[in-house]
C-alpha cells in the first residue's frame, strides 16, 4: 500500500486541498481513492484592530507556507520522497468578509472578515434595494459601508475577493472564485450561475452620483462551478506556496471556494433536501432547498452548493469560542492542582457530564457571544453566564448549558426554515472539532433541530479534505458526471457514519431552554450597553 501511495505522489496522482479556517490553516493531500496521505497546519487567530476583526497579510502567507511545509514534511517522513508535483490543488477559506485591491494589487484597508458586526446600515439598505437578504457579513455590504463612511480608499479599488479568491489570485494570476464562495459576495442568478445582473445594475445606478470609475462588475471576481478549470499554478505562485522550491509550476486549480461549500462536499450534502451543520468559532447550517422561499428572512442567508444549486444558510457568528475559554479555565485548575491535564480527555469527560444534566440546564443560561451576534440582534460581544439562585447549579447543568447556547442563535434561525418554510430535512450531517468526543455534540444538535444527526467518519477531515475533493473532481470526473454523482457514488460510497435520532426529551429540555434564552437577551444587550471593553495593548 505504501508503494502504491508513493508511486501516486511521484506521478502526481494526488489532490491537494488547503483551508483557510477561523483558528486554523489546514493543507490535505489525498490519493485518487479520496483517502488522506498526509496533511499540515497552521494555528492563527483574528485581531481586533482599529474596530476590525482581520488577519495582516503576513500571516496569510506565512501560514499558508507551513501548512503546506508541514504536510510536505510528512510526505518525506513517511514515504521518504519529496514533493513536486500534486495532480489537482484548491483553495477555500472562510466565506464572506472585505479584501479590496488597487490597480497595483496592494491591499487597500486590511481584510475584514465575517466576523465584523459593522455593516449594519449597508446591509439595511441593499437588503430593502435587492429585496434580497443581504447579510452584514457579506462582500457588497462592506464595500457599501465603505461608500457610506466616504472612506478614502473606494475610488482607488481595481479588485474585491475574499480570502479564497485572494489565495488564487495570487498563485494563478486569475481573479477568479467558485459559486459558492461568489454568493456570499453577492447574490447569484441561479439560471445563469453568474452575480445577479438585475443587481449589479442597481448597485451601479445607486452609486452613480459618486462618480467613481469604477463599475460593480469591473471590480468582481469571474465565477466558475465545480468541475471547472481555474487557472494553473505560475511559477511565482509556485515560489509562494513551497518555500523549498521543490513544487512545480503548471498544476492545474478548480475554483476557490468558501467554507460552506467545503463544509457541504466534506459532509455530502449537496443534494436537495440534505443539510450539514459546521461547528467551529462560529455555526452554520446550510439546507439545500427545492424551491425559493416565500419571504425575505434577514436570519437566513441564500447562498449555493460548489455546483450552483440554492441553499438555506443560517450562520451565527459565535460558537465554540466560550466553551474553549471555560475549559481552559478548568485546566487551569487542573494544573494548579498538580496535574497534567490531557485537552482531549479534559474534552471528553466534560462533555460527557453534560448528558447528566436536567433536560434544559437546570435553569441556566449563557451566551458565547465573543462578538455580535447577528441573528438577535446584538452588536458587541459579551460572554455572559447567568444564574437565579433557584437554578441547580452543578458541572453537568454548567456544561449542557453551554452547549445548548452554543447552537441557540442558530436554532432560531432553522425554525424560520422547518417551522415557517415547512423545509424538508431527510437528514442533517454534522462536522468539526465539538464532534470528536462521540455522541454528545450529535445529542445536543438532534434535540436543537429535531433531526436526525450523522456523523461520518469523514466529518473529522473537515474542509481541507471537502476542498481536495472539490479539486480531485475537476481533475477525474467522467464526462457530464455531476457533483451529486462523484460524492454518492466515488467519495462516500463505502463510508460508514453514527446516525443518532432526537431523544424527546432532549428536544423538549432544549425548547425549554430556549425560552429562557430568548426572554434573557435583554440581560445580554444590558451587558453590551454598560460593560465598557477593556481593550489590550
Amino acid at each position: 500500500m505504501d508503494q502504491d501511495i508513493k508511486q501516486a505522489i511521484l506521478k502526481g496522482e494526488t489532490s491537494l486541498g488547503i483551508e483557510f479556517g477561523s483558528t486554523r490553516i489546514k493543507a490535505v493531500l489525498i490519493d485518487h481513492r479520496f483517502e488522506t496521505i498526509a496533511s499540515g497546519s497552521y494555528e492563527w487567530e483574528n485581531l481586533l484592530a482599529d474596530g476590525y476583526w482581520t488577519y495582516n497579510l503576513e500571516s496569510i502567507i506565512y501560514g499558508l507556507q507551513e501548512a503546506y511545509s508541514g504536510m510536505k514534511q510528512e510526505v518525506e517522513r513517511k514515504y521518504g520522497i519529496t514533493i513536486r508535483t500534486v495532480g489537482s490543488i484548491g483553495f477555500s477559506a472562510m466565506m464572506h468578509g472585505y479584501m479590496a485591491f488597487d490597480s497595483e494589487g496592494k491591499l487597500l484597508v486590511p481584510f475584514r472578515t465575517w466576523r465584523n458586526a459593522t455593516t449594519g446600515a449597508a446591509a439595511k439598505e441593499l437588503t430593502d434595494i435587492f429585496k434580497f437578504n443581504i447579510p452584514e457579513r457579506w462582500s457588497i455590504a462592506h464595500l457599501y459601508q465603505a461608500i457610506l463612511n466616504k472612506e478614502e480608499h473606494v475610488p482607488r479599488i481595481d479588485f474585491v475577493t475574499t480570502l479564497a479568491g485572494y489565495i488564487h489570485w495570487l498563485l494563478t494570476g486569475n481573479k477568479t472564485i467558485g459559486i459558492g464562495d461568489a454568493s456570499g459576495m453577492l447574490p447569484i442568478d441561479e439560471a445563469t450561475h453568474d452575480f445577479n445582473e438585475t443587481m449589479v445594475k442597481q448597485f451601479d445606478e445607486l452609486v452613480a452620483a459618486k462618480g467613481y470609475s469604477w463599475k460593480l462588475k469591473d471590480i468582481l471576481p469571474e465565477v466558475n462551478v465545480s468541475g471547472q478549470q481555474a487557472g494553473v499554478l505560475t511559477a511565482a505562485g509556485a515560489k509562494i506556496l513551497d518555500k523549498s522550491e521543490n513544487l512545480q509550476p503548471g498544476i492545474p486549480l478548480c475554483p476557490p471556494e468558501g467554507d460552506a461549500g467545503t463544509g457541504m462536499v466534506a459532509t455530502n450534502s449537496v443534494r436537495k433536501r440534505t443539510g450539514n451543520v459546521s461547528v467551529g468559532t462560529s455555526v452554520f447550517a446550510m439546507l439545500v432547498l427545492e424551491q425559493e422561499l416565500s419571504a425575505v428572512y434577514p436570519e437566513i442567508d441564500m447562498v449555493t452548493t460548489p455546483n450552483g444549486n440554492p441553499v438555506g444558510m443560517v450562520h451565527a457568528n459565535n460558537c465554540s469560542s466560550d466553551i474553549n475559554a471555560w475549559l481552559g479555565l478548568f485546566r487551569e485548575f487542573y494544573e494548579a492542582m498538580g496535574q497534567k491535564a490531557d485537552v482531549n480527555h479534559l474534552y471528553g469527560v466534560m462533555f460527557n457530564k453534560a448528558l447528566e444534566a436536567d433536560p434544559d440546564g437546570g435553569g441556566l443560561l449563557s451566551y458565547g457571544y465573543f462578538s455580535g451576534e447577528n441573528i438577535t440582534g446584538i452588536e458587541k460581544g459579551r460572554p455572559l453566564f447567568v444564574r437565579s439562585p433557584e437554578s441547580r447549579f452543578n458541572l453537568a447543568n454548567f456544561m449542557r448549558t453551554h452547549l445548548f447556547t452554543a447552537f441557540g442563535a442558530l436554532k432560531i434561525g432553522m425554525d424560520i426554515l422547518t417551522k415557517r418554510e415547512n423545509v424538508a430535512i431527510d437528514s442533517i450531517l454534522a462536522h468539526g472539532g465539538l464532534f470528536k468526543t462521540p455522541i454528545v455534540g450529535q445529542k445536543i444538535v438532534a434535540a436543537a433541530l429535531n433531526v436526525p444527526v450523522s456523523v461520518m467518519s469523514t466529518a473529522g477531515e473537515g474542509g481541507a479534505w471537502g476542498m481536495a475533493i472539490l479539486a480531485s473532481y475537476m481533475s477525474n470526473k467522467e464526462q457530464q458526471e455531476s457533483l451529486e454523482d462523484f460524492l454518492d457514488q466515488k467519495v462516500f460510497k463505502d463510508a460508514e457514519g453514527q446516525e443518532i435520532y432526537p431523544d424527546g426529551s432532549d428536544v423538549k429540555g432544549f425548547e425549554t431552554f430556549m425560552e429562557r434564552y430568548t426572554q434573557g437577551l435583554a440581560i445580554e444587550q444590558a451587558a453590551v450597553d454598560n460593560l465598557v471593553e477593556n481593550r489590550r495593548g
